[in-house]
């Protein structure tokens, strides 16, 4: 195991695109960040999250299915509202532009960005991938609560010298996601996927440069003033 502290954890994870073909993940790993990620934070102890890892044969036959069908209609649910906001809309396409630029892909390659949109299918090549999902009767707590415990899971698998890419996307195939992991549609909404591996360190698509807001400019700090001053 990589011997990591939390701030390095923190600091090299970020959102992988291109696994390494030929680096299978085992189940004790998984078994063993999954087992302590169930201390993640829960508001009122429900614990809301649920999921299903997938690898081998039946990741394939999952992918394959997917690339066989269109976006469900309805969408499971939107991560696109906050577009509206001119700062969210612009910081989109800031990593937008900085992700295909380092993949040489135009905004007029249309073909490119399709083959692209493939890849996500198919969870850039990870080995497994982790499909969360909860009850309908969860509300925006325990949202933020299952979001906890995937950020916990993130940074485990760091520690295991691990890569990862969390999957909204995988949201749009929710219907068929479910019935092929034999969970209720009507009970269940699926939230995300992660795709687990380790990353291709030859894929320019995972060194890009990336983007955050200062601190100061979205965290205000307020009864430091005498703590400053001294």
């Amino acid at each position: 195991m990589t011997t990591i502290n939390v701030t390095e954890a923190v600091l090299s994870r970020r959102s992988i695109r291109a696994f390494h073909p030929d680096r299978a993940v085992s189940l004790e790993t998984l078994r063993r960040v999954l087992d302590k990620a169930r201390w993640a934070p829960s508001g009122c102890n429900f614990q809301p999250w649920e999921a299903t890892v997938i690898a081998g044969a039946p990741l394939k036959a999952l992918q394959e299915k997917l690339l066989g069908e269109a976006p469900q209609d309805p969408i499971e649910y939107s991560w696109s509202d906050p577009e509206v906001i001119p700062e969210c809309k612009a910081r989109l396409q800031t990593v937008g532009a900085s992700m295909y630029t380092a993949m040489g892909i135009g905004r007029g390659d249309k073909d490119a960005r399709t083959e692209f949109t493939r890849h996500n299918v198919l969870s850039f090549g990870a080995p497994a991938v982790l499909m969360c999902y909860f009850d309908r009767r969860m509300g925006p707590p325990q949202w933020s609560d299952a979001g906890m415990w995937l950020q916990t899971i993130m940074l485990l698998l760091r520690e295991e010298g691990l890569d990862s890419c969390p999957q909204e996307f995988m949201s749009l195939y929710a219907r068929a996601i479910k019935d092929f992991i034999g969970v209720s549609d009507e009970t269940h909404i699926l939230f995300c996927g992660i795709a687990i591996g380790y990353a291709d360190p030859q894929a320019v698509v995972n060194t890009f440069e990336r983007e955050r807001e200062p601190l100061d400019g979205k965290v205000r700090f307020m009864g430091f003033e005498a703590e400053a001053l001294a």
